[in-house]
This record gives C-alpha cells, sequence and structure tokens, in this order.
C-alpha cells in the first residue's frame, strides 16, 4: 500500500482564499463603521439644533433689553365724582358717619323725607357710585365707603 501524500493546495487558491477573508473582515470593519458614523452623524445634528435653540432663547431673553425702555407712569385712579351736589353731600355723610348705610339712612342724615321717591333716588345714586368705584355694596342694598 503505497502511502498518498495529502495534497498540497494550490498556491493560487491559498491566496485567493486568504483575500476573501481579508475583504470579509474589511467589509466587516466598514459595516460597523458606517454604523457608528450613521449615530454620530444624528448625534451631531441634535447637538446643532439644541446650540440653535440656545441662540433663539438668548436672542428672545435679550432683544426687550436692546428696546428703548418705555416710561410707565402709574397715576392712581381715582373716580370721578358726577357733577351734581347730592353726590358730594352723600360722600360726606359717608365720612361723617363712618360706617356702611342704606337709602333710608342717607334721608335721614341729609333730613330728606323718608318717601319712596327719596329713597329710591338715593338708592340710584348709591348705584351709581359703586359703578364708577367710589363706593361699594357689601350686601343688597347696604353700601360703604371702600377700605383703602
Amino acid at each position: 500500500m503505497s502511502k498518498t501524500k495529502p495534497r498540497e493546495p494550490d498556491p493560487g487558491t491559498w491566496l485567493l482564499n486568504k483575500i476573501d477573508i481579508r475583504e470579509q473582515g474589511l467589509t466587516c470593519q466598514i459595516e460597523q463603521t458606517q454604523a457608528q458614523i450613521d449615530a454620530l452623524t444624528t448625534r451631531l445634528r441634535e447637538l446643532h439644533e439644541a446650540t440653535e435653540h440656545l441662540r433663539i432663547t438668548r436672542k428672545t431673553l435679550l432683544s426687550p433689553a436692546d428696546e428703548p425702555e418705555a416710561e410707565i407712569t402709574y397715576a392712581p385712579s381715582t373716580p370721578e365724582l358726577p357733577d351734581h351736589p347730592a353726590y358730594r353731600h352723600i360722600l360726606h355723610s359717608f365720612a361723617d358717619l363712618g360706617r356702611p348705610l342704606r337709602a333710608r339712612d342717607l334721608c335721614q342724615a341729609l333730613d330728606l323725607p323718608i318717601v319712596k321717591k327719596n329713597t329710591e333716588n338715593i338708592r340710584s345714586k348709591l348705584k351709581r357710585l359703586v359703578s364708577q368705584g367710589i363706593l361699594v355694596e357689601t350686601e343688597p342694598r347696604l353700601f360703604a365707603q371702600p377700605h383703602p
């Protein structure tokens, strides 16, 4: 029996196999590197976007500082008293008595006869003073000067 010697691969085939293995390794590295580049590109885009948002925020916050300041004056709002002298008499009565009053109480304080016509007339004047913010109606038909 003669022993056959294993055949050695052809040097050309052996070299081609080595090239194939090396090519597969490089292709794998290319795919991994491309995936990393894609991830880094996405991250870079997010960072640029975040930076741009900060620039916009800074610009928005600083823009009012660049504008000339408008002078703001706060004048105390003092409601204007109606022209009729009865309104001054009503307010003097409130100041003198220093308590909430009803229309009937004011008729007495102003020395008016307590009749429906007078109380309704005084009540309408009181309601007008309430609508102008000069008096307040603390409960139905009870009027007072507002506290500062």
